[in-house]
């Protein structure tokens, strides 16, 4: 149905249930587009007061009703390049694509670049010492581009910017934190 109401250009009331709250919250949207990331899809839409974009996963969906509200476009939100500087699903309007740098051991190093964490993604050096490579993307800063390269382990150091590098040492002191004190 969210297809045929975006094919349609409905505007929608859909009572959502984010993980965070008790409660259901009602929103009236415009809905512009159906993506898919990790096995769950999303549904890219504005919001009717503001045309504030936002996504909403299907699976937390609780209610959706077409409703006479005029619908209108955003635009800002061109569908066909609004992901292209992005992994994932997590992304404003005006977010800007950062320059990000990242170090990977030999191992790490064969994998990724036989299978790119993105498409902007370049080789910029190998070490011929230890077989660890530099790249770079160029990337919205999101959660779903620190979990990718949390995925990695220790076999991936971010090396810039620093914001992101201090943001992935915070949250891998705070993971060795809990798995120490579960032992």
């Amino acid at each position: 149905p969210l297809y045929n109401y975006i094919a349609q250009r409905q505007s929608l009331r859909i009572m959502y249930q984010p993980f965070s709250a008790r409660q259901p919250q009602q929103y009236v949207v415009f809905p512009y587009l159906l993506k898919e990331f990790r096995n769950r899809w999303f549904l890219f839409c504005s919001r009717a007061t503001d045309l504030l974009m936002f996504n909403l996963a299907l699976d937390r969906i609780v209610r959706v009703e077409p409703i006479d509200v005029p619908y209108r476009d955003n635009p800002q939100f061109d569908s066909e390049h609004f992901f292209d500087n992005v992994i994932g699903v997590t992304k404003n309007i005006g977010n800007k694509p950062q320059h990000i740098t990242f170090r990977a051991t030999r191992e790490q190093s064969h994998y990724i670049a036989t299978k790119p964490v993105h498409p902007s993604q370049k080789l910029v050096s190998c070490n011929p010492n230890d077989g660890s490579c530099i790249f770079s993307i160029d990337v919205v800063i999101n959660i779903e581009m620190y979990s990718i390269m949390m995925s990695f382990g220790p076999g991936v150091k971010l090396l810039s910017p620093r914001r992101a590098v201090t943001f992935m040492a915070k949250k891998l002191r705070q993971a060795a934190a809990q798995y120490d004190a579960e032992e």
